[in-house]
């Protein structure tokens, strides 16, 4: 695997090996010797599944105590994946990092915590899945609206299509009323 630092070092594009032959590929998605040896020393402790149609916007979520590291990949189809800065004392505070990921390209991105997290489908549909190193808690979950001018994210909107948001995801708040972690 290929440990790959973004324009934020913390958050890290994953190249895995893949083994291709006549029956299909494989590859490894986690190891954890690898992972430690790269930096990434948490553990993890749910795996999240997401489906969405082309168009679904979500996030940019986080949550406010039982911080959470996000190991993403795609299983089917390609989103946009956003993660933005959200420590406190970090010289990267209300940075973005944007990657595209697919099934085609096969990366992973690793979001440590203290980031919050959204993505954008740009396939007819997405299959996501996501490991992440603090349990779901519901009283802790944050939402920061997508379009939020201090952080200006540059999403790859597809033109004539319109973005399917949930009430909660439409209803964030501002980047400079949310918690920094």
């Amino acid at each position: 695997m290929k440990f790959i630092p973004t324009k934020i070092p913390e958050v890290i594009m994953i190249e895995p090996k893949l083994y291709i032959d006549q029956r299909g590929h494989f590859m490894e998605t986690y190891q954890y010797n690898d992972f430690f040896t790269n930096g990434i020393k948490y553990r993890f402790v749910q795996d999240n599944y997401s489906y969405s149609k082309k168009g679904v916007l979500r996030g940019l979520h986080y949550q406010a105590h039982s911080v959470q590291g996000k190991l993403v990949q795609i299983i089917s189809g390609t989103i946009f994946d956003v993660s933005v800065d959200l420590r406190r004392n970090s010289s990267t505070l209300g940075k973005w990092v944007g990657i595209t990921l697919s099934d085609q390209n096969k990366k992973i991105l690793w979001i440590p915590p203290g980031f919050c997290h959204g993505f954008y489908t740009l396939s007819d549909y997405a299959d996501v899945l996501y490991k992440v190193t603090d349990y779901y808690s519901h009283e802790d979950e944050r939402c920061i609206v997508w379009d939020d001018p201090t952080l200006n994210i540059d999403w790859p909107i597809i033109d004539n299509l319109p973005i399917l948001l949930s009430l909660k995801d439409s209803l964030g708040m501002s980047f400079l009323d949310a918690e920094k972690l």
